[in-house]
This record gives structure tokens, C-alpha cells and sequence, in this order.
């Protein structure tokens, strides 16, 4: 209604203006008198005063028609533009009522009203696509938490039926594995939640300094395992939480060790400025390894997804909680940084995380 009165008031004024204009000329342009050339002939043309008068009169009743057409004209233009609208609202309230499938998908011409219909349908993907990971975060979560409480309850129950027959010590140590595995997840969960709520502290430092931290730590699993590391640590300086970018090392490193031939496979491990790009840095991981299909490797950042799904390893010393990448990606995106995996041809993964490079007097 707003816009139709106001393509009506539009009109209107337009009109006026014109009739203004036309009533002012012919009011004082020509300035003579409409009289007959020849003095003895009598005219019965209509004074100046009575065309003035008709103009006005027939111009009033212009105005009217253009008025009602306006009104009408307006109506229906204003009813089309706003068309899209009425669509987009009716899509804003199916998502406010939890359909997140619903597109717009806006056809016609590239205006205002179809980029904002575009922008509003990736809105709702971004939505949907985090709508549907929390729920699987939450469902996965549940699960990986309830595993541990319900091995523990079930050796104690059976502990209990037969006490006389059991062997303490193994029981003890097979105990204190499961809760060993309940306090990762549940500080890895944590962890997950403070980058979730608030951004780290940043301060200069070396991403080669966390990886050779990182290293050192994982260097007695791969000897248990005969894992070949070979590393080239060239200086990354960046700006970035040492202990989160350490942390994140370690665990592309225990996931390259992991999740590589039961024995005699090998982890190649980089760090040095982005050859393509010096102002950033870059890690790079890579161990031989399974092959992976480019489905699969697109779902390891997900939470407790592993690359055989969410069925853990047996072997205990490669056993992982589902949530290493998940960490690492996390704080890839705390950093402003970027992360990829690609599959190998041969087996295994290939990681590389980007981070901005430390500019400034203090990179030197």
C-alpha cells in the first residue's frame, strides 16, 4: 500500500507540475490579446481568462483519471516487485519453524530481490549444514561418552558376581584404561568448547617451535611402531597460542602414526613459509598409510568420525578418541588459517595447514 500511494503521489505531482507549467505559459506567453487581425471583423474566440478557465477544469479531470490509474497501475507494480518478498518471507518463517530445507530458488533476471534471495538460500545452507553437525556432535558425543561408563559398569557388575574369581590386577589396569579414555574425551570436548566461545590469546611465535615439541612427544609411539619420521623444520614465524598450535601438531602427528601400515610406514613432516605464497606459513604432514577415498577424508574433521567411521581401533596404542581433527581444525580456524587434507595415491593422507606469517621488525 505504501509503495502503490507512492508511485499514485508520484504521478500526481508530475501532473500538477505539467499543468502548472502549461497554465503559466499560456497565462503570460504570448502577452497580446487574442483578437482577429482584421479590426472589422467581430471574433468569437474565447478570452484568455476562459482558455485558462477550460485548462484548468479538463486538466482537474486529467489529474483525477491519472490519479485512479495510479492507484490501480500502482497496485499491480508494487504487488509484482514485492512478489519475491512475499517468498522469502514465507521461507524466513519455515526456518524460524525448524524447516531448514527449504529454498527459495528465486528465477528471473539478476536484480537486488534475486541476490538476496541467493544470499538468503546460502544463509540457510550454512544453517542446515551446522543445524545437522551439532546434532550429530551431540548424538556422537553421547555415544563415545556412554562407551567408557558402560565398559566400567559392566566389569564392576561382573566383578561383583564373582569376586573370588577375578584378576585384580588386570581388572585394575584394564579399568584405568576406560577411564583413561572417558578424561580424553571429555578435555577434548572441552577444549573444543573454550575455541567455540572465546578466540585465543595470540602472540608471536615459531610453528616450527610447537612441531618440534610436538615431535618429540610422538617419537617413542612411532619407534614402538617402526614408523620412519623424517622431518625438515625450517623457522614459520606466526602469530598464534603456542599451546594450541603445539597441540595441533601433535595431533596430525599421532593421527599420521595412527592411522599408518601396522608397521614399516613412514611420516614426512615439513614446516617453512607457503612456497606459493611467503606471507603465510605452512605444516605439512604426510604418512603412507590405508587408501582413502576423497568422500571419506571430506568427513575426518567431523567429530568422532575416523577414517573407518566410528568404530575405533582395536589395538589399543592406536586407539583414538575422534576428535583430533576435529581440534585441529578448530584451531586452524582460531588462527585465520586454513586446512586441507588430500588422499595419496598410494595410501595415506596428506595435510597441509596455512597460517598467516608474523610481518613486522619482530619477523626478523
Amino acid at each position: 500500500m505504501r509503495l502503490t500511494l507512492s508511485y499514485t503521489l508520484f504521478t500526481l505531482a508530475a501532473g500538477t507540475l505539467s499543468l502548472a507549467v502549461i497554465y503559466v505559459g499560456m497565462k503570460y506567453v504570448p502577452n497580446y490579446p487574442l483578437t482577429s487581425s482584421n479590426p472589422r471583423y467581430r471574433s468569437d474566440a474565447p478570452s484568455r481568462q476562459q482558455i485558462l478557465t477550460t485548462l484548468l477544469v479538463a486538466g482537474g479531470y486529467a489529474l483525477a483519471l491519472m490519479t485512479a490509474v495510479g492507484l490501480v497501475g500502482g497496485w499491480f507494480i508494487a504487488g509484482r516487485v514485492l512478489r519475491p518478498l512475499k517468498d522469502l518471507t514465507g521461507a524466513a518463517r519455515r526456518a524460524a519453524d525448524g524447516a531448514l530445507g527449504h529454498r527459495v530458488a528465486l528465477t528471473g533476471p539478476r536484480d537486488e530481490f534475486t541476490e538476496l534471495a541467493d544470499a538468503f538460500d546460502e544463509m540457510l545452507d550454512r544453517l542446515q549444514h551446522s543445524f545437522e553437525a551439532r546434532q550429530r556432535f551431540a548424538a556422537n558425543a553421547s555415544h563415545e561418552l556412554r562407551t567408557p561408563l558402560a565398559i566400567t559398569r559392566t566389569m564392576l557388575q561382573v566383578a561383583a558376581a564373582d569376586p573370588d574369581g577375578q584378576d585384580w590386577g588386570r581388572l585394575v589396569t584394564r579399568l584405568q584404561d576406560t577411564n583413561q579414555r572417558g578424561i580424553e574425551i571429555t578435555e577434548a570436548l572441552l577444549a573444543l568448547a573454550e575455541l567455540d566461545e572465546s578466540p585465543p590469546e595470540l602472540t608471536p611465535t615459531d610453528l616450527a617451535t610447537a612441531t618440534r615439541e610436538a615431535l618429540a612427544t610422538v617419537r617413542a609411539e612411532a619407534t614402538a611402531h617402526g614408523i620412519a619420521i623424517t622431518a625438515t623444520l625450517d623457522p614459520a614465524p606466526t602469530t598464534g597460542n603456542p599451546v594450541l598450535l603445539r597441540q595441533a601438531a601433535l595431533n596430525l602427528l599421532q593421527n599420521a602414526l595412527r592411522h599408518n601400515h601396522p608397521t614399516g610406514g613412514t611420516v614426512t613432516l615439513t614446516t617453512g613459509p607457503r612456497p606459493s605464497d611467503p606471507s603465510h606459513v605452512r605444516l605439512t604432514v604426510t604418512n603412507t598409510g590405508p587408501s582413502l577415498t576423497p568422500e571419506t577424508v571430506a568427513t575426518l574433521t567431523e567429530p568422532f568420525l575416523r577414517a573407518r567411521g566410528r568404530t575405533a581401533a582395536t589395538d589399543p596404542t592406536r586407539r583414538g578418541h575422534g576428535l583430533g581433527l576435529t581440534i585441529v581444525s578448530a584451531v586452524t580456524t582460531a588462527h585465520h588459517g586454513t586446512l586441507h587434507l588430500i588422499p595419496n595415491p598410494d595410501g595415506g593422507l596428506h595435510v597441509t595447514l596455512d597460517l598467516p606469517a608474523l610481518t613486522g621488525p619482530r619477523q626478523a
